[in-house]
């Protein structure tokens, strides 16, 4: 094992994360935003508010994306991790 193969794996398992991390953090965006432009509109500035609408929605994308994840870990460790520990 090499460091372009130990290079290749990082690169692969951080784009990984990536993809994982990012229907989470669009949803606290986008959530944020609304809820934010609500408060705006209406000048009601409770912190709940904010905390719990992103929760829920946080919560749904998880339990909606968390198959995805599953997939793409596994395919990551079985198509780049496995055989870097095999040829070792």
């Amino acid at each position: 094992m090499n460091e372009a193969q130990i290079l290749d794996a990082l690169r692969a398992s951080l784009w990984a994360g990536v993809w994982i991390a990012s229907p989470l953090l669009l949803t606290a965006l986008v959530v944020g935003v609304i809820v934010g432009l609500l408060q705006a509109l209406t000048s009601v500035q409770e912190l709940t508010l904010t905390f719990v609408p992103k929760l829920i929605a946080m919560l749904i994308a998880f339990l909606l994306c968390s198959s995805f994840a599953a997939r793409l870990l596994l395919a990551l460790f079985d198509n780049r991790i496995l055989p870097l520990i095999a040829g070792a």
